[in-house]
């Protein structure tokens, strides 16, 4: 199965990972060089912060070994698939209650901006075969994906 891994020391806060994602998942097709920053329908689905230490801290889903998202999701919005490990969402299901939200240890699940009625996470841009596309995007390699057993694997 393949999981996001971040090495912040390489993180230079460029958020080339932040508008690849917004280009991803935008609804028009284009590039990111039209991408309208200032549409509240172009969300990122990661976030780079400052470390309060002259750094930055990218958050990413980490799509977790035993997600707490998944556990708290009464409607079942929330599945991680079996074959990927993929915490998955399906909004058809979601019942608005953003259990969600308040239980990822990772602050990275959020209400979407322009409506408040759904979830913003990561869906590894819906490949399975290939990087999402912050991984494909960051210049220093900070962000990278591995294959893992998620029996090895720890938060």
């Amino acid at each position: 199965m393949k999981r996001i891994f971040i090495d912040a020391a390489k993180c230079d806060g460029c958020k080339n990972c932040t508008f690849a994602c917004m280009q991803a998942h935008r609804e028009k097709p284009g590039s990111i060089y039209d991408l309208d920053l200032l549409d509240p329908g172009n969300e990122t689905r990661n976030v780079i912060r400052l470390d309060g230490k002259g750094g930055y801290l990218p958050i990413f889903c980490r799509h977790c070994a035993e997600p707490e998202c998944v556990a708290a999701c009464m409607s079942g919005a929330l599945k991680k698939d079996s074959v990927t490990g993929h915490v998955q969402y399906d909004p058809d299901r979601c019942g608005r209650c953003f259990m969600c939200v308040m239980s990822c240890s990772f602050g990275n699940i959020k209400p979407d901006t322009l409506t408040g009625s759904k979830i913003v996470k990561c869906d590894f841009c819906k490949r399975d075969d290939e990087n999402p596309n912050c991984v494909r995007s960051c210049p220093r390699k900070a962000i990278y994906v591995e294959d893992v057993f998620w029996s090895e694997v720890s938060l």
